[in-house]
């Protein structure tokens, strides 16, 4: 059981890590500037990017708003 815990918090990371990397594409220096400007909830997108569980309803409206598809989000860093 513990192998699991170590990996679901592995893949956190990775989707955290992934999250900052594409806002930082799009030209938003900090996640509060792109929560405000895509209307999402400023506290809750800086906890995804700090690793914290995230709802899939909410990872498909961080990827809208990276305006990119589920397909390609995961296409890099979850081979």
């Amino acid at each position: 059981m513990a192998k699991k815990i170590k990996d679901d918090d592995e893949l956190l990371q990775r989707l955290a890590s992934r999250i900052k990397s594409l806002r930082e594409q799009k030209g938003y220096t900090n996640y509060e500037r792109f929560a405000n400007a895509k209307d999402l909830p400023r506290a809750q997108v800086g906890r995804y990017e700090k690793g914290q569980d995230i709802r899939f309803t909410s990872l498909t409206k961080i990827t809208k708003a990276l305006d990119i598809s589920l397909k390609d989000f995961f296409s890099e860093g979850f081979e």
